[in-house]
């Protein structure tokens, strides 16, 4: 079984795609799954609480300039990127708020093993996936409204309270059960790769499902709008580490944080406040930010450089949780 969710975390972005592929073959069977897309989630963030530490918030203290500029990073230039995109496209409506949804969402934790991979600061990829979580009740309604508020009829209470429940709780009681029962926790690690790459798989198939006329329609542009929408994020975001004076590995650890995102949790917006067809742009992203991570990832590995947080290997199942 161990072995089974080795290659299930090393095949994931090849997973992913084949659940689009059967969301568009069996559209009728799989679409009813979108409806469940916050089960699937809260599932997942739960197993992130079980990666994370106590410890991997200290890196706040320590070097409080990196994290500020990389959680800054976050939430200034995907949404900013995502509704400029967006517009540019000529997207409207469903399309350009799945947009918004996935710029305003906090980074993505498959982002942990792609720097690692990419020889950049892991220990700093790590604490900005789990400050960026924590915040994300607090920031993602409020960016989300501002970029998309006048055509929303939601409020910023409703969709703080959702993420509370699909994100933060799930999270802190993954965390909570760590800290009790850390040696039990430590013997299952291993297999949670499996657990959230089936998950998100799913998610993703079944909202590909409930939108399978609209990606046979306008899927290209859309898809071609998160191609550009995740290039411009991880280009910036290495920008903006190399402006704020960080090293290397640093710089790529933000570059990955920044434009990967947590897609899961703008599917989960999206069908739970809008409609499924909000959550297409979450879904296109979810394949494509782990097979562009893996790719930078790739070439980032030949061009070593020094550092500590290069040479830093990632915890027992930090890399375990793709979103």
């Amino acid at each position: 079984m161990r072995k089974v969710a080795e290659l299930a975390g090393r095949w994931f972005a090849v997973l992913v795609v084949l659940g689009g592929v059967a969301g568009l073959v069996a559209p009728a069977q799989l679409a009813p799954i979108a409806g469940h897309v916050p089960l699937f989630l809260g599932i997942i963030m739960f197993g992130m609480g079980l990666t994370l530490r106590g410890v991997d918030f200290a890196l706040v203290a320590r070097r409080p300039w990196a994290v500020l500029v990389g959680v800054a990073a976050q939430y200034v230039v995907m949404p900013l990127v995502a509704w400029g995109v967006g517009h540019a496209f000529g997207l409207e409506d469903l399309a350009l708020l799945g947009m918004i949804l996935v710029g305003a969402a906090p980074g993505g934790t498959a982002s942990n093993v792609i720097v690692y991979l990419a020889k950049g600061d892991t220990a700093l990829s790590v604490t900005l996936t789990a400050v960026s979580t924590v915040l994300a009740p607090l920031l993602t309604p409020a960016i989300v409204l501002w970029l998309a508020g006048s055509e929303l009829d939601v409020t910023y209470g409703a969709l703080m309270t959702s993420i509370v429940q699909i994100v933060l709780v799930p999270v802190l009681a993954g965390l909570l059960l760590r800290t009790l029962a850390g040696r039990y926790v430590e013997a299952v690690l291993p297999y949670l790769p499996l657990v959230s790459v089936t998950g998100i798989v799913v998610v993703v198939a079944g909202i590909v499902a409930a939108n399978a006329g609209a990606v046979l329609g306008t899927g290209l542009l859309l898809g071609l709008a998160v191609v550009v929408h995740n290039g411009v994020g991880l280009a910036l975001g290495y920008l903006a580490a190399r402006v704020a004076g960080l090293d290397e590995t640093a710089r790529r650890a933000v570059s990955i944080e920044v434009g990967m995102q947590n897609s899961g949790l703008s599917a989960s917006l999206a069908t739970a406040h809008f409609s499924p067809a909000a959550a297409l742009p979450a879904a296109l992203f979810s394949v494509w930010h782990n097979v562009s991570g893996a790719t930078l990832a790739s070439f980032w590995a030949r061009r070593p450089v020094g550092g500590a947080g290069g040479g830093e290997r990632p915890r027992e199942g930090a890399h375990s949780l793709p979103a």
